[in-house]
């Protein structure tokens, strides 16, 4: 006999949970979660109350419109609730599919694997885990097993995530600090290829995992560097393996960043972030058929590397639904275009402004740099946040477009006078008008000495000197 489902008064109300204790959101959070999160939002101004959120944007309780040029470090490549997307879920749920049996083949893996490798035409499996780190520990683990070598190279300031795996292949300090010892890998420059081979000649490297443009400052592997890099690799017997985590799917113009250079096939590459619609955490890693059957040489290895959640049906419904969209609504041409333009009307402000020193970028993954000023003023003014925190400017001029002109940006990392923009993939004119306004208006201040913006410079120059 089948049980129906309860329609007691006792039963759980999401709704009304959220209407009794949705104020009580940052002292939540300081209570039981991480303590740090809330005390860094109310010390920068950004702890608001968003109600809800559509596309682009946000909304607060009182109406107010928010743009969103961060897309939650990028996972919101088709901005928020899209109903396509909304629609999958919906009908996945409906479907009451014997979902995560682990003794059968359900569909959806196997459809959403195949859309994925019509992209990356000479790769020919796919693994699915939850998350961006996720894929790339499997990129790691695989890259050893296949190649019987232990060692990773990766590229210094590196982004690759911070499970152990991932963090052995993160580039910068302040991430690894206290976790040591992890995995036994080296970091090579960006673009070196002296010193790549040079480590290489030893014999002991499996791989080389880059991000093809780095997140954290925006960095783009040079011309040429990622197509030499793989023959030299390949010479050596190592692979190449991709993190287009951040990149993929669109994100620099290209449905993978690594297709703008011809001729270069990775190995393994890694997705993850805007796969999963927004909604439902997914991660990828997708490689050549003889790793795959070097990892999965028999069928007593058949679980040798796994993950409880990997391939559900609500991550491969929302991940099918990703692409169908990107591909009837010409995400990936959008991203190319409306990229271009914003990209090129704020470099054209570089000359205008002394403190913007570089805006760079491919498609809607764009970094705005500042540097030190020419003129006495405001040069007294950059050493002083220099001196106190490389990267109290660039958090300066978040802070004013946020709390003045509504529109959600970030530091591109720590100790950077870079912000990165990364919004959803679906932005258009109207959006880019309102950035580069708010963007020019915010500039204007800061080079006209615009006492609210400096002021609050200085309540950061304290927060600086007091957490040393």
């Amino acid at each position: 006999m089948t049980a129906e489902p309860s329609s007691q008064s006792g039963d759980f109300d999401l709704g009304e949970l959220l209407a009794g204790r949705a104020g009580e959101r940052y002292e939540l959070h300081a209570r039981h979660l991480n303590h740090q999160l809330p005390r860094m939002l109310h010390t920068i101004g950004f702890d608001r109350y968003y109600e809800r959120a559509e596309g682009a944007y946000f909304w607060d309780a009182e109406g107010n419109d928010y743009l969103d040029m961060l897309a939650g470090f990028g996972v919101m490549g088709l901005g928020r609730h899209h109903p396509v997307v909304r629609k999958a879920l919906h009908d996945v749920l409906d479907a009451s599919l014997a979902d995560l049996t682990r003794f059968d083949c359900q569909p959806l893996p196997g459809l959403l694997a195949e859309q994925l490798l019509i992209h990356s035409p000479h790769l020919d499996r796919v693994f699915f885990g939850n998350s961006g780190t996720e894929a790339v520990e499997t990129a790691l683990k695989f890259a050893r097993y296949a190649t019987g070598k232990p060692r990773v190279l990766y590229c210094a300031h590196a982004f690759h995530g911070l499970t152990t795996g991932s963090l052995s292949v993160n580039g910068e300090s302040g991430f690894r600090d206290g976790f040591a010892p992890l995995l036994p890998d080296t970091a090579v420059p960006l673009g070196d290829l002296d010193v790549l081979e040079r480590e290489l000649q030893k014999g002991d490297v499996a791989a080389l995992i880059v991000e093809p443009i780095q997140g954290k400052g925006v960095h783009e592997s040079p011309p040429g560097y990622l197509r030499a890099a793989q023959e030299l690799l390949h010479r050596h017997k190592a692979l190449l393996i991709a993190d287009e985590v951040q990149t993929g799917l669109g994100r620099t113009g290209d449905f993978y960043a690594y297709q703008r250079e011809d001729g270069v096939e990775p190995d393994l590459v890694c997705v993850a972030k805007a796969l999963s619609g927004g909604y439902v955490p997914v991660g990828a890693t997708l490689g050549r058929d003889w790793i795959f059957k070097k990892v999965y040489s028999s069928m007593d290895r058949v679980l040798v590397h796994s993950a409880s959640f990997g391939g559900n049906a609500q991550a491969m419904a929302a991940g099918l639904a990703v692409l169908s969209v990107m591909e009837n609504e010409e995400i990936v041409a959008n991203a190319r275009a409306t990229g271009e333009e914003l990209r090129s009307r704020l470099a054209a402000l570089v000359d205008k402004y002394e403190l913007l020193s570089e805006v760079r970028g491919r498609g809607l993954m764009i970094g705005i740099e500042f540097g030190k000023p020419k003129s006495l003023k405001l040069r007294s003014r950059w050493t002083m946040l220099q001196a106190a925190r490389k990267g109290l400017f660039a958090q300066m001029v978040v802070v004013p477009l946020l709390q003045r002109h509504r529109i959600l940006t970030q530091v591109s990392g720590d100790h950077l006078e870079v912000i990165k923009l990364i919004p959803p993939l679906i932005i258009g004119e109207r959006d880019v008008d309102r950035f580069v306004d708010a963007f020019t208006d915010v500039m204007d201040d800061a080079h006209n000495g615009g006492g609210l913006m400096w002021d609050f410079g200085k309540t950061l120059v304290k927060q600086a000197v007091a957490n040393r």
